[in-house]
C-alpha cells in the first residue's frame, strides 16, 4: 500500500501541471496572450441605431405603411432606451418584412441602405478602433442585438471577420420572420459570445484580457463579464455604473 502511494505521490506534480497548462490562457503565434475585444454595433461604432433605421429606411422606400410602422418603431426604440424592450416582441415586429420578399429583394435594398443610412454615421475614429485590434492581431468581433440580415454587411464594411447577432430564421433560402435560437440581448448575449467562442475552439479563460465596448445599460451582463469594460458616449445609467465601477469612458469624435 505505502508503495502504491507514493507512485501516485509522484504523480501529483506532472497532474498539477498539466492542470495548469489547461487552465492557462493560450498565446497567439508569437507567445503572446491572446486578447479578445467585442464591439456593440449601434450607438457604439455608429452614430446611430441600425435596426431603427432599417424600419425607418424601409418606410421611406414605401415597403412599409408609415403610420403603423413608423409609430411602433419609435416606441420600440423608446422602451429599448428605458431598459423595458420586450425583445421577443420587438423581433416579431422587425423581422416580419423580411418574410415578405425574396432575399435578392432584400439584398437591393440593404445595398441602398447601406449607402444612404449606415455609411454616413460610422464613425472614423471608431474605423481606425476596429482596425487598430485587427492589426494588432486580437480576436475581434462585432456583438449586436440587431439581426445578422442588417449588421453582416455593416460587419463586413468595417472588416470585422466575426459577427455574433441575433439570428433570423431561414426556412429554404427564405426568412420567416422568425428568430432562430437565443436573441443576441442582455445576457443572451454572454450566452452567445460563449457559443461563438465554442465554435472557434475557444473558451474565456484562453483570454488575459478581454474588452467590450458598449454605450448602453443594457449590455451590462456583458460588460460586467470581460476584464476591461469600456462604455462608449454611455447612456445615463452605463455612465453611472463605470464611474462607480472605475471603467474606462470614451467617445468618438
Amino acid at each position: 500500500m505505502a508503495s502504491a502511494l507514493g507512485e501516485y505521490e509522484g504523480m501529483y506534480p506532472l497532474i498539477l501541471k498539466r492542470i495548469l497548462k489547461a487552465a492557462a490562457p493560450r498565446n497567439d503565434d508569437k507567445g503572446n496572450a491572446l486578447e479578445l475585444v467585442l464591439f456593440d454595433l449601434d450607438n457604439t461604432l455608429l452614430n446611430g441605431d441600425s435596426d431603427y433605421e432599417w424600419a425607418q429606411f424601409l418606410i421611406e422606400q414605401g415597403v412599409l405603411e408609415r403610420a403603423s410602422y413608423e409609430h411602433r418603431n419609435e416606441e420600440f426604440f423608446e422602451q429599448y432606451k428605458a431598459g423595458r424592450l420586450d425583445i421577443y416582441a420587438f423581433l416579431d415586429f422587425q423581422l416580419a418584412p423580411l418574410a415578405q420578399y425574396p432575399r435578392a429583394q432584400l439584398d437591393s435594398w440593404h445595398a441602398l441602405f447601406m449607402a444612404k443610412k449606415i455609411l454616413p454615421i460610422i464613425f472614423d475614429a471608431a474605423r481606425r478602433l476596429v482596425n487598430r485590434s485587427l492589426q494588432e492581431g486580437h480576436l475581434c468581433a462585432i456583438v449586436t442585438a440587431t439581426n445578422s440580415f442588417v449588421t453582416a454587411p455593416i460587419a463586413r464594411e468595417f472588416g470585422v471577420a466575426h459577427l455574433v447577432a441575433t439570428e433570423p430564421e431561414q426556412i429554404d433560402g427564405r426568412f420567416t420572420g422568425k428568430v432562430s435560437g437565443t436573441p443576441c440581448f442582455r445576457e443572451g448575449k454572454i450566452a452567445r459570445v460563449e457559443q461563438w467562442l465554442a465554435a472557434q475552439g475557444r473558451r474565456w479563460g484562453d483570454f488575459a484580457v478581454s474588452r467590450f465596448y458598449s454605450d448602453s445599460h443594457n449590455d451590462l451582463p456583458l460588460l460586467e463579464k470581460v476584464t476591461h469594460p469600456v462604455a462608449v458616449r454611455p447612456d445615463h445609467p452605463l455612465r453611472q455604473r463605470a464611474l462607480e465601477r472605475g471603467w474606462e469612458v470614451i467617445a468618438f469624435d
